[in-house]
């Protein structure tokens, strides 16, 4: 038993690693997005931190379009960014989770 314990600890530090790699990787992951009309791109990594910002100089004569173009934008490219990072974490996690019964809650 006590070996048992030994084995499941070692695999859950090996997947805290795991994991920690996971995120620094997600950093170096870009996601562009593109306003319907392409007059506004926004790219971030998939740990949502914002890399740029192009505005075509048009939107920039009226600053409520400009708004409502960003906020949809933005929001498109944090719900991207935020599947793939919840998808990449979520199958290291899986792997590395050891066989605990009742705890099958990740298969």
């Amino acid at each position: 038993m006590f070996g048992d314990m030994m084995n499941m600890m070692g695999k859950l530090k090996e997947t805290q690693k795991k994991v920690e790699e996971t995120k620094k990787r997600l950093d170096t992951v870009l996601i562009d997005e593109k306003s319907s009309d392409g007059l506004l791109s926004i790219t971030l990594t998939a740990s949502r931190t914002i890399k740029s910002v192009d505005i075509a100089d048009e939107l920039l004569a009226d600053k409520e379009q400009l708004e409502d173009y960003l906020v949809l934008t933005l929001n498109k490219a944090i719900e991207k960014a935020t599947n793939v990072n919840e998808a990449e974490l979520a199958a290291v996690a899986k792997e590395g989770m050891p066989n605990i019964p009742g705890m099958d809650m990740f298969k």
